[in-house]
């Protein structure tokens, strides 16, 4: 009794917190755009790391020359490597990645046993360091100056934001080994090991000198610093991919523009390169280089873009302990009251460093921030014209030889976000070109909020009206961590998808309704359709998990053509919209986009018209259109535009 009280109590707070969220508009404006202050933080630490870590590594080479020297060596090294670093990924780290490993054991091998010989060299009694007391002693005796050192302090834990970004490589239990039992211990061992020197080195005017390098024995100074160089490299790399990765997920959930995506590896799906987000690092990336040229104002900023991530993770988390884990809510108040309270600390004593370089991930976060809420407004005005402006089907059927329309040869898959009713673009093509094709596809590519969609459960297909007038509706469903295939496995998904639902009745009891349209979830694979190619080949039915190979040229389109074999059991009926499938097929495939325009409304407010008329165009005309998300050919591409009065 008493368990079945707690959950219906867990049950409660869950439907109160999500039916707040749920009734207030605002909160959910609010909550987006937390989420999206974490997010243009991360991106900007993508900015920050490399820049840090590079310099820093680079730094040690300035202990072997004179400091007139300093400024001609440095700085050129730092750019010149993080240059290379940037011009290299499109090769993507499948290439290196088994060098990684190495590099990093190394590297943290190095640290430990640096570390254990300065603490038993210099100062044995340094582990008293590690109790709280002395932090509390510390913190009461420097009051001010001891709360803002707790921004610098947060170097020591940089990098642990991106701990967990690779859960799709690792699991997590694999990461938590790693990190308590090889990770921490190495890194508590270095930082003890500064310390013990530091204690019997703290008169050096220089304030250089109390670092890293200068603690290492001389004899071990380059050796450690190619390995430095090497682990930030790497170090780099991993936030680099990072940015990728998360930059793609935002993508997906339109909150970013369109842009292309590489997948650089056929076998990691996490493997992605991003030309235009890689360019728009290296130089963001250098301009903070070359622009402080002060690893202390890098440290500063980088400081404050990880506490915000960590602080935008733990509230995001208490939420996710109610309403997804089923959580007492006095539960995520305690976590929320224990993590929040040490990450405000550091979150307030970071901001104390504004004009020491802190300034810079606001900055950043502002400009990212500014983007990706103007395209996610303009997505979703352009989604509610499309919705109040789709044409009914009645309107559809209607249209005949005796209004002048023509049916043409060939499959027309028209591109629309809408998952019922027919879009404005549509009628909008009609109406100035009275022909459409035989077989008519209203093609629909949803990424929905989920990592993954299997493959079986990707494609719903239903029919538009009577069978004789062979419209098909098709939605595509992506997660937003999914590789999507490449156009000419996408277009034998489809056929396979569509065939398979004509075969089986065009109905299912696994369908749901929208409309008055019944959509199923098809396997593409499930009829044993054939293409034969010119060579005489004859291929399967296409595995939905292909990877879009970066280094694969892409295969010239031969002409093919799936037949039917004689073998399948079907009716007369059924065999004949399956053969004028397979015939429109043969004819050609043609991809109908919508090219549209948004406009303000007139009348619109003074902010909604720069918002829509100058930012949203402005990114629409230079993100990457609906073709190159779904690797549409050029050649089978015909263009529609329209404006949108929103």
């Amino acid at each position: 009794m008493a368990d079945d009280k707690d959950a219906a109590g867990r049950r409660g707070d869950r439907s109160r917190a999500r039916t707040v969220l749920e009734r207030y508009r605002v909160l959910q404006r609010l909550l987006l755009l937390f989420a999206l202050l974490g997010t243009c933080m991360l991106i900007g630490d993508g900015v920050l790391t490399p820049a840090l870590s590079v310099s820093s590594a680079v730094s040690g080479l300035e202990l072997s020359m004179e400091k007139a020297q300093h400024k001609y060596v440095g700085l050129p090294v730092t750019c010149a490597i993080l240059i290379c670093l940037f011009a290299l990924q499109h090769y993507g780290t499948h290439r290196v990645g088994f060098i990684f490993a190495p590099i990093v054991c190394i590297w943290l091998l190095c640290i430990s046993m640096i570390g254990l010989y300065n603490i038993i060299h210099w100062n044995h009694h340094v582990y008293r360091a590690l109790s709280p007391y002395y932090m509390y002693q510390f913190l009461k005796k420097t009051q001010k100056g001891g709360w803002l050192s707790l921004g610098g302090i947060l170097l020591c834990v940089t990098g642990s934001e991106a701990m967990y970004a690779d859960l799709g490589h690792f699991s997590q239990r694999s990461i938590q080994i790693a990190f308590i039992s090889v990770v921490y211990p190495a890194l508590v061992l270095a930082y003890m090991g500064q310390a013990a020197y530091i204690s019997q080195h703290h008169s050096f005017e220089n304030s250089y000198h109390i670092g890293f390098y200068v603690s290492v024995p001389e004899k071990l100074r380059w050796p450690v610093l190619v390995i430095a160089i090497l682990a930030s490299v790497v170090g780099s790399q991993a936030i680099i991919t990072g940015t990728f990765s998360i930059i793609k997920q935002c993508s997906a959930l339109s909150c970013f523009p369109g842009v292309k995506i590489v997948h650089t590896s056929s076998t990691v799906h996490g493997q992605i390169y991003i030309p235009e987000i890689n360019w728009i690092l290296m130089i963001l990336c250098l301009a903070v280089t070359i622009g402080f040229n002060n690893t202390k104002h890098l440290a500063n900023a980088q400081g404050l873009a990880v506490i915000t991530v960590m602080l935008v993770t733990t509230c995001l988390m208490s939420l996710v302990i109610v309403l997804v884990w089923n959580k007492s809510i006095f539960i995520a108040l305690g976590f929320l009251i224990f993590f929040g309270s040490i990450e405000v600390m550091y979150f307030s004593a970071s901001l104390g460093k504004f004009h020491e370089g802190a300034w810079v991930p606001i900055t950043l976060s502002f400009i990212f921030m500014v983007v990706m809420s103007v395209w996610h407004y303009g997505t979703i005005k352009k989604y509610e014209f499309d919705v109040q402006n789709k044409v009914s089907v009645n309107w559809l059927l209607n249209l005949g030889p005796s209004l002048g329309i023509v049916r043409v040869r060939g499959i027309g898959l028209i591109h629309t976000e809408l998952m019922s009713g027919i879009p404005a673009i549509f009628s909008h093509f009609v109406t100035n070109l009275p022909a459409f094709h035989q077989v008519l596809v209203f093609l629909c590519v949803k990424s929905v909020p989920v990592p993954h969609v299997e493959p079986e459960e990707r494609f719903l297909v239903g029919r538009i009206g009577p069978k004789e007038y062979r419209l098909y509706r098709v939605i595509v469903r992506y997660g937003y961590r999914d590789v999507q295939q490449d156009d000419l496995e996408f277009e034998k998904e489809l056929i396979n998808s569509i065939a398979e639902f004509i075969r089986s009745g065009g109905a299912d009891q696994n369908g749901f309704v929208e409309g008055s349209e019944k959509l199923s979830s098809i396997s593409s694979g499930a009829i044993p359709l054939w293409e034969e190619g010119g060579d005489g080949e004859v291929d399967g039915p296409a595995s939905p998990n292909k990877e879009i190979n970066q280094q694969t040229v892409a295969p010239q389109r031969k002409k093919a053509r799936f037949v039917l074999p004689k073998s399948a059991q079907v009716d007369a009926e059924v065999r004949s919209e399956l053969q004028d499938l397979m015939d429109a097929r043969e004819a050609g495939m043609s991809f109908i986009l919508g090219h549209s325009h948004m406009k303000a409304k007139s009348g619109s407010s003074f902010v909604k018209r720069i918002v829509i008329n100058f930012f949203y165009e402005f990114l629409r005309r230079n993100s990457r259109g609906p073709s190159y998300a779904a690797n549409i050919p050029h050649a089978s591409t015909l263009e529609v535009g329209m404006v949108y009065q929103v």
